[in-house]
């Protein structure tokens, strides 16, 4: 809560890369509050109101994820509704003849999806969806301490460029500062 807090305000990509962790580990603990509070909430060095906030925060996610039957695998409707945003300034910012430098980094990136989507299979989703999925799998390599390849370093080096991009000029249409020209 209090990082998924920090992460939404500062970097929306990081933050849902965070928040798909957290439906992880939520899975992880088979959705006990009980077990998450004792493994997790009861480490962080904070006083009892905080504690008893982050509680309540596990719990209601742990609701939703049992009314939207995501117990197993899948992301959270508030999420994908980030994705979803996420996906419209991206349209957004590729129509507007401003934004060359967001453009050329997105072209960058872009074999790189490509490939990745085709390696999907049946299981491919959209562009920004699929930078999402390869950088949490790196994510999850590195956690397992699992040897990741040059070619996938570089791959990944140019897809976080991209979603770097991304967030700060999301932060900028949040704060109104965005001015996209069609």
């Amino acid at each position: 809560m209090i990082i998924a807090n920090k992460k939404r305000e500062e970097n929306i990509a990081e933050y849902l890369l965070y928040m798909w962790q957290i439906e992880d580990t939520i899975r992880a603990y088979n959705l006990d509050i009980d077990a998450i509070e004792k493994n997790i909430i009861d480490k962080y060095q904070i006083d009892e109101i905080t504690k008893k906030e982050m509680r309540n925060w596990y719990e209601n996610l742990i609701e939703m994820m049992r009314h939207e039957h995501l117990e197993e695998k899948g992301h959270l409707q508030i999420n994908k509704n980030v994705l979803l945003s996420l996906s419209d300034l991206h349209h957004r910012l590729q129509k507007s003849p401003n934004e060359s430098f967001y453009t050329a980094a997105f072209y960058k990136a872009l074999p790189y999806i490509v490939e990745l989507r085709s390696n999907a299979g049946d299981n491919a989703v959209g562009e920004l969806e699929t930078c999402f999925l390869a950088l949490y799998g790196i994510l999850m390599l590195r956690l397992q301490g699992k040897e990741i390849s040059q070619e996938t370093i570089a791959a990944i080096k140019d897809i976080s460029t991209f979603l770097a991009i991304l967030a700060e000029k999301y932060k900028q249409d949040k704060a109104g500062e965005l001015k996209l020209e069609e």
